[in-house]
């Protein structure tokens, strides 16, 4: 038979899940490719990139997006399990459960439905069906990025503080800032920095030098703890700083920077922080690059 697309595995999955025991997505691939019959071949029938099996891929997508519609939760790496809403979902004998029936939990939809035009989930499972190539293409990077943001906060919580401390760093240097690690090292987890953790050239030529404060916060970074930082500036001497956090910032925190006076502090908060890791390359890889051609009317033109 043919190899079930994601959409069409997230109903079975949930009813293999329902007896509530943990499992490994190891064994959920299994008992999913018994359930469907699938042949050796089928199993190891890969993507076009030749990189991942299709099989394998669709089930990785399928659960990603129950975990984001809180219908299955990850309790440790690589292990799913069913939620009460999960099972409160399976009550009601759903015929199927695709991404048009995931909008109707909010979670789901403030986690996966803002794409960079501001498309919603359901906007996007519609391009399958009227959207030109370059908007289905367009509109799969999206989702992409946003399930690997998601990845990279998760390993960035894992890490230990001097890791993420060094990471940023690396980061701010991918970005263009001037020194090095070696510079920014020498200040980075020292007893008593006076809440720095890490201080980097603004240029090449060390004209001016910018302070950092890289914290990992599961809730909201207060007011009170930027402006600590900006009163560690002060005792520094410096004008300039950036706040790293691997949350968010209160809304009174994003006031106060921005009516501060004599100093600019910038807010980096979790979600941008793992944006830019994509975009500067840290901590991720080029797997595939696809390269869209159009074509040029200009050589056919006969003189």
């Amino acid at each position: 038979m043919a190899i079930p697309d994601f959409q069409s595995l997230m109903l079975p999955i949930l009813q293999i899940l329902k007896d509530g025991r943990v499992r490994p997505s190891s064994e959920i691939r299994e008992e999913m490719a018994q359930s469907f019959s699938l042949t050796e071949e089928e199993r190891n029938e890969l993507l076009p990139s030749g990189t991942v099996p299709r099989f394998d891929n669709n089930i990785s997508w399928a659960l990603s997006y129950l975990v984001m519609a809180l219908l299955v939760s990850r309790p440790s790496r690589g292990h799913y399990v069913i939620t009460p809403r999960g099972k409160e979902v399976l009550a009601t004998s759903p015929e199927r459960i695709d991404m048009r029936y995931l909008t109707r939990f909010p979670e789901y939809v403030e986690k996966r439905g803002q794409v960079r035009r501001g498309g919603t989930v359901h906007e996007i499972s519609q391009a399958a069906s009227t959207g030109t190539p370059e908007e289905l293409i367009e509109a799969g990077y999206q989702i992409l990025r946003d399930k690997m943001t998601k990845e990279i906060l998760s390993l960035v919580h894992a890490c230990s503080p001097r890791f993420f401390e060094r990471l940023v760093i690396q980061l701010l240097l991918r970005m263009g800032y001037g020194g090095s690690l070696q510079d920014a090292g020498q200040v980075i987890g020292k007893s008593g920095d006076g809440g720095i953790d890490g201080v980097i050239k603004e240029d090449k030529l060390g004209l001016d030098v910018v302070y950092v404060q890289a914290k990992r916060w599961n809730g909201n970074v207060p007011a009170s703890a930027v402006r600590d930082f900006s009163g560690s500036l002060d005792s520094h001497g410096a004008k300039k700083g950036v706040f790293i956090t691997t949350s968010d910032f209160s809304k009174e925190a994003r006031i106060y920077v921005s009516e501060i006076k004599g100093k600019k502090i910038v807010l980096i908060d979790g979600d941008e922080l793992a944006r830019l890791m994509i975009d500067h390359d840290v901590g991720v890889s080029t797997v595939n690059t696809y390269t869209i051609k159009k074509i040029d009317s200009d050589y056919f033109e006969e003189e």
